[in-house]
């Protein structure tokens, strides 16, 4: 005995033919009748009467179908549960990031979900990684979007990727006429960089510490994050090294270009969770649309800075 002998059995009840229990099955009728043939073989008895074209069913079939009835609600109940949850927008989700992504990608992101699904809501923190590390682990927040490079203890890693850091340069400066890569060991000669709360951080660059303490040394101006330091760059003609996201809003905002960097320095973002079983089916298709964004940027600036280069 099986599930789809059970619903042949059942369509015939219902309809009172095979005909019509094969048009509602949306199967041949001679595979009806085979199925209920199967079925009355492992029941033991007959199920239905043939009666000149019509088919009349057994005194133990009406026994029968009220048990299989009662069985196939269950399982309409249980669809309808499942329909409900799979439907269902509500939910909230928590999300620590970093700035750099919190000022275009994710925004986009939430965007879109809001308007597909209002009833979501979404808490939002901006911090730095270690902070955003360390509620994930605790599982103060669901998903995490953080800029070092892995690993990341305790947490699982939804997605991961890396692309190159560039120069953010003010408009006026007259590095931006030239064409290629521009080169960090030259410019430590002649321009001033914001450094990052008075240190370049070498870990999260690779950067070389030599390189690091002479752009340090030439240093006046300090910020805490990437995105204050891209609007330093605007008002005080200075220089920084960016992260792909930042320099891209930095643009948009005006008063600022930015070029390849010779140096191979490599700016790193992933999107982690305590697990992805812990997370909501809204959640996982929140990190999911936010990977598929990364990825498509991280494209993008990967293709521009390599073109640019060979100029």
């Amino acid at each position: 005995m099986n599930l789809r002998q059970l619903e042949a059995f059942r369509a015939t009840m219902r309809s009172g033919s095979i005909t019509e229990a094969a048009n509602v099955m949306h199967i041949s009728q001679p595979s009806v009748s085979r199925l209920i043939a199967d079925l009355e073989r492992s029941v033991g008895f007959a199920l239905f009467l043939r009666s000149g074209r019509g088919l009349s069913p057994t005194v133990e079939a009406r026994t029968f179908y009220r048990a299989v009835e009662g069985m196939f609600t269950s399982v309409d109940r249980l669809q309808d549960l499942a329909d409900s949850i799979r439907t269902t927008s509500g939910g909230v989700i928590s999300i620590g990031t970093i700035q750099s992504v919190a000022m275009l990608e994710l925004p986009k992101v939430v965007g879109g979900m809001h308007h597909e699904a209002p009833d979501v809501r979404f808490m939002i923190h901006t911090r730095n990684t270690p902070s955003i590390l360390d509620a994930v682990q605790t599982r103060q927040i669901d998903i995490g979007v953080v800029g070092r490079q892995p690993p990341y203890g305790g947490v699982e890693i939804l997605f991961q990727t890396s692309a190159p850091y560039v120069c953010l340069i003010p408009e006026s400066h007259d590095l931006v006429g030239q064409d290629g890569s521009v080169d960090l060991e030259a410019l430590t000669e002649t321009e001033a960089f914001v450094t990052f709360g008075g240190a370049f951080p070498d870990e999260m660059m690779a950067m070389e510490p030599d390189l690091s303490n002479r752009l340090r040394t030439r240093s006046r101006l300090s910020a805490t994050n990437m995105p204050l330091a891209a609007s330093l760059v605007r008002e005080s003609g200075v220089l920084a090294i960016a992260d792909p996201f930042t320099a891209e809003h930095a643009v948009r905002m005006g008063g600022v270009v930015f070029r390849p960097i010779r140096q191979e320095l490599n700016y790193h973002v992933a999107i982690i969770a305590s697990g992805r079983d812990a997370l909501s089916r809204q959640a996982v298709e929140f990190s999911e649309r936010l990977a598929k964004r990364l990825a498509a940027r991280v494209e993008y600036v990967s293709s521009f800075m390599i073109d640019r280069k060979k100029t």
